[in-house]
């Protein structure tokens, strides 16, 4: 006797749960990756954060061939974009196109690294912007969504 269950399509649910989890898994890493950006020795602040995004920008332009007009812009404004995508992402603010921006600022993340040639941060960051890629062919499926956007 056949299990019939192995060979049916999985149900709408399924690949509505599973989006929901890869969601809010991606919401969480982007928020905490922005708020992390604003720490040092323990504590959160304005300060904090100009002055570790300034220590990335020069870094990344010392060892690399990027000016330091455009590593400044993009550390700048860095952690402000991650956390709001990361709380968009987690309330479901149109998730297609935060998933897709989200995606995007991880690629300009993933180039910064290959710049400096950090193999291994580089591989994190691929395994990142999979899992957008995933999320975004899923997208589909999301049924909690506080702001969803537009169906075909």
């Amino acid at each position: 006797m056949s299990d019939q269950s192995n060979s049916a399509p999985a149900c709408r649910c399924d690949y509505t749960m599973a989006f929901l989890i890869l969601r809010l898994f991606l919401g969480l890493r982007t928020l905490l990756a922005g708020i992390e950006k604003f720490e040092a020795k323990g504590t959160y602040s304005f300060a904090n954060y100009y002055e570790n995004m300034n220590r990335m920008a020069n870094g990344i332009t010392g060892a690399s061939f990027l000016p330091l007009w455009a590593t400044k812009s993009f550390a700048l404004s860095l952690g402000y974009l991650l956390t709001i995508l990361g709380v968009a992402l987690l309330l479901g603010l149109k998730t297609r196109l935060t998933l897709f921006a989200s995606g995007l600022l991880y690629v300009g993340l993933g180039f910064g690294l290959m710049a400096v040639q950090e193999g291994e941060g580089v591989a994190w960051i691929g395994m990142q912007v999979s899992m957008f890629v995933g999320a975004l062919l899923l997208v589909r499926y999301n049924r909690f969504a506080l702001w969803a956007d537009k169906t075909r």
